[in-house]
């Protein structure tokens, strides 16, 4: 139905959907979009597929449209708003709000499709699976829904099973917003800045994450290594003979959710030793192991007998390299030492910039933020509030960082409202102290400058070794005539201009000149056929010059340059 562009060449599955997309962005005001992008010249139907008449809801702000068009459309446009309002720098924030208001809307998938699906999946009945299933889901979204059961063992399962046909749905979803970015990019100048292509790339990587289950449950077992002898959290148990890429099963926890109070204080569980357990155990997944739950909310969070911790919900992680954190670390050390140019070049470390024209101005604004912070008490330093502050200033200055950061201090905003819900002074600065005094340390540990040591000797073995044979390479190269060097000279185009013009203005006049000269001989020569015993041949010759010298003498007074 649809003709090719650019590179894409997708036929799409279903044109109805994309009508229906369509009509969605026409009836929320957002019809100039469609009508920029000439998305009339790709489809077979032309203008015909484009609604005519749509009563339009234009009386919401426009963040508020775009959060409304994103939920009627359903699990894969949800997601997307989701994913993306983890992007500061690339939103801005009126948007971020309205994105995070986005809820699942969808009606719950009917208990026969669940159980065909976990049937297909698992190759076995239900009733020879499970000693008792409940039908009844206790959690339902777009993507997945979660049933309660028993194994024959006496186990209590929880068993989150993915929504049937929707893979399908997300892939012909992707299609068409693959196409609709590409076309918007093309056409519409603003869009270029969002870079619409880029976001729906990220969207998709994200996405095929969240929908392998086999992803999910691998994150799990990672997560429980690394507080395999932690006290104060508890990891679900994940059963991977009743799990695939469709159906995860793990350990049902029957705990208390984190924001009743209480239900915890009847339970004789201690909120404020809570607030501060739960800091702990983030900081720790982000500074210690580099691998930490990027939406910790209220929802995601059980409270255990004795103030134990449990965390749901794996399906989105953020990773820190070690070199991550050591940026992070500057960072935190920056700002105790009000020390903004160690920051900023921590910032431009991280974006890969080393080359900025407007340093000092970055700076500047750095030494503003700080300087806000640097006069208040520790209560009042929201952690993650301040570092949001940070790297939505980069955008200012076309910086990005890798995409985790935003992670990191969307998940630091999160658990500081946790903790100061259930401790109401509660301050994260103190928390956050002696983590990065312990990564201060690490940097100057006998140990790690060993390992530091010896992996830059590995380097320079390698380049000592290799460099011999590889300055043969360039000299055979040379001798053979295969050396290629490829230089870009900047800055040259305007010159390259010119020298075209005055090229074809000298040629211009060389045959000028050779047109005058010839008609002149001619004229002299009296080369019939004759006109009052003038050469008619000369007079068109001069007629001819005349004109090509006048249009000359135009366009160099027009140009007002030689």
């Amino acid at each position: 139905m649809i003709r090719k562009i650019g590179l894409i060449g997708h036929t799409y599955r279903n044109i109805n959907r994309y009508r229906e997309i369509i009509t969605v962005l026409f009836r929320h005001g957002f019809g100039d979009l469609i009508t920029n992008s000439q998305i009339e010249k790709y489809l077979d139907f032309g203008k015909k597929f484009i609604p005519k008449k749509i009563e339009e809801t234009t009386s919401l702000s426009r963040w508020e449209r775009i959060r409304m068009v994103l939920e009627e459309l359903g699990p894969t446009f949800i997601k997307f708003g989701q994913i993306m309002s983890n992007r500061p720098d690339i939103l801005p924030e009126p948007l971020l709000v309205e994105l995070e208001k986005l809820q699942d809307s969808v009606a719950p998938m009917p208990n026969e499709e669940a159980e065909k699906m976990i049937e297909q999946e698992l190759g076995k009945p239900i009733s020879e699976l499970f000693k008792n299933f409940n039908t009844t889901p206790i959690a339902s979204a777009s993507i997945a829904q979660v049933y309660r059961a028993e194994l024959f063992s006496g186990e209590k399962v929880a068993i989150k099973v993915q929504r049937f046909g929707i893979q399908r749905i997300i892939e012909t979803d992707l299609e068409i917003m693959f196409h609709l970015s590409l076309l918007m990019e093309k056409h519409i100048t603003e869009m270029q800045i969002l870079k619409p292509v880029e976001m729906v790339k990220e969207f998709e990587r994200s996405i095929r994450k969240e929908i392998d289950f086999n992803i999910e449950a691998s994150h799990i077992a990672r997560f429980g290594r690394n507080f395999q002898t932690d006290m104060t959290i508890y990891v679900p148990k994940v059963y991977k003979d009743y799990s695939t890429k469709k159906i995860l099963t793990m350990e049902f926890i029957d705990g208390i959710k984190v924001s009743d109070l209480k239900s915890l204080r009847e339970a004789e569980n201690d909120p404020l030793l809570i607030a501060g357990r739960g800091c702990d155990l983030v900081l720790k997944q982000i500074f210690e192991h580099g691998f930490f739950h990027a939406d910790p909310h209220p929802g995601n969070i059980l409270i255990l007998k004795d103030n134990i911790i449990c965390f749901l919900d794996f399906g989105i992680m953020g990773t820190l390299l070690p070199k991550h954190q050591d940026y992070l670390g500057n960072i935190i050390v920056g700002v105790v030492n009000k020390d903004s140019k160690k920051i900023t070049e921590t910032l431009l470390s991280l974006t890969r910039t080393y080359n900025i024209e407007n340093r000092d101005k970055l700076e500047y604004r750095v030494s503003e933020l700080v300087n806000q912070y640097a006069y208040i008490s520790f209560k009042e330093i929201k952690v993650g509030e301040f570092l949001n502050k940070l790297f939505r200033m980069l955008i200012d200055f076309k910086l990005r960082l890798p995409s985790d950061f935003y992670l990191l201090s969307k998940a630091l905003i999160t658990i500081e409202g946790v903790g100061t819900k259930l401790d109401p002074d509660f301050d994260m600065v103190t928390h956050l102290e002696p983590f990065a005094k312990n990564l201060l340390k690490k940097r100057l540990d006998p140990v790690k400058l060993t390992k530091d040591l010896y992996s830059s000797l590995a380097d320079f073995r390698l380049l000592f070794k290799d460099f011999p044979f590889e300055i043969r390479e360039i000299i055979r190269q040379i001798k053979t005539g295969k050396l290629k060097v490829e230089f870009e000279h900047k800055g040259l185009e305007p010159m390259l201009v010119k020298h075209d013009q005055i090229s074809n203005r000298i040629a211009f006049a060389i045959v000028l000149a050779a047109l005058i000269i010839g008609s002149s001989l001619i004229v002299l020569s009296k080369i019939p056929p004759l006109w009052n015993e003038v050469p008619i041949i000369g007079i068109v010759g001069f007629i001819v010059a005349g004109i090509m010298g006048f249009g000359l003498l135009i366009s160099i007074l027009k140009h007002r340059k030689m």
